[in-house]
């Protein structure tokens, strides 16, 4: 059977990590977002769910 045979498949499994990985990541991390995140503190005070039931 043809599907049990890694070798046409392996190396193209390989070079197409490679590529993406290589060659297309650095390209999308360049990107700067445009929301950066910023540093806050969370101060809300939470008060616990009252269940009607209890």
């Amino acid at each position: 059977m043809p599907q049990l045979n890694p070798h046409p498949w392996f190396p193209i499994m390989i070079m197409t990590w490679l590529t993406l990985s290589l060659l297309i990541q650095p390209k999308l991390l360049s990107f700067t977002t445009t929301n950066s995140p910023l540093n806050k503190t969370m101060a809300t005070k939470t008060s616990p769910w009252t269940w009607p039931w209890t």
